[in-house]
């Protein structure tokens, strides 16, 4: 019964979230500085998110420095988001796999 007003209250406050900013900016915000500020704002939520377990989902962090290497490289040769990712575990995996190798 406590997992029901638990998961009740967590949707509450999910939606109370999403919804206020509705509420409170009707207007479009026209300040530029604000709304760079709101634009990178889930772009560095995500990074500070990813990166600590970048890090450290590996066995080694030379693996992990190898997977994050190559993401950086894909990424910036713009291939997108799948890509992106499939070259990196398959640069973590080559990785491990020379590392076990010697």
């Amino acid at each position: 019964m406590r997992v029901f007003l638990y998961v009740l209250v967590m949707a509450g406050v999910t939606y109370l979230i999403r919804m206020l900013p509705m509420i409170i900016f009707k207007k479009k915000i026209e300040n530029s500085l604000i709304r760079s500020f709101l634009y990178y704002i889930p772009y560095a939520v995500l990074a500070a998110m990813i990166f600590p377990a970048i890090l450290e989902s590996t066995a080694t962090p030379i693996s992990a420095a190898a997977g994050l290497l190559v993401a950086l490289v894909i990424a910036w040769l713009d291939w997108g988001l799948l890509p992106t990712a499939l070259f990196a575990c398959a640069g973590v995996f080559l990785c491990e796999f020379i590392m076990k190798l010697l």
